[in-house]
């Protein structure tokens, strides 16, 4: 098996130039990874938006934006659903940082965080839920995967040295 592949799908680790992505966000414009080149990126991988977890892992992103944002880093969501439905949960949960549409999954599959994952004891195909940290060069600086929607963001910002 070849290192980084986990059944096979690719896993990122540090180093790795980070997949490029252009994708439409929940205000319908397009984002570009190139376009936040010079910033450290916090991309964080989830399932569905306006579930529990992925409310609960969002309004901790957007109560942690300002101290992320004070040490140089931007936020960025990433989830299958289609703009509209971003632009629901933006509003329904105030979210303060773009949310990205990746309704086909590539850029999810070449992130590693799309594939076979555990669910209620089963195996299905889905989001893995996980968090990349890019840094201004555009080169995984840290990849996360399976993390827990309760809890990730303060871990995150302890491991960040982020108070």
């Amino acid at each position: 098996m070849l290192a980084g592949m986990v059944h096979g799908m690719t896993r990122l680790a540090p180093g790795d130039p980070a997949p490029e992505f252009t994708l439409q966000t929940d205000s319908s414009e397009t984002l570009s990874l190139v376009d936040l080149r010079g910033r450290k990126v916090v991309l964080y991988a989830y399932p569905a938006a306006m579930t529990p977890g992925c409310t609960k892992q969002a309004c901790d992103f957007r109560d942690s934006l300002a101290s992320l944002k004070a040490a140089g880093y931007e936020v960025v969501g990433i989830s299958p659903d289609p703009p509209a439905k971003l632009a629901q949960f933006r509003e329904r949960d105030a979210i303060t940082f773009p949310l990205v549409s990746d309704p086909d999954r590539s850029t999810l599959k070449a992130y590693g965080a799309y594939g076979e994952k555990q669910n209620y004891g089963r195996t299905v195909l889905g989001v893995i839920r996980s968090t990349f940290v890019i840094d201004e060069k555009g080169h995984i600086e840290r990849a996360m995967y399976n993390v827990k929607a309760t809890g990730h963001v303060a871990k995150l910002r302890k491991d960040l040295g982020i108070d």
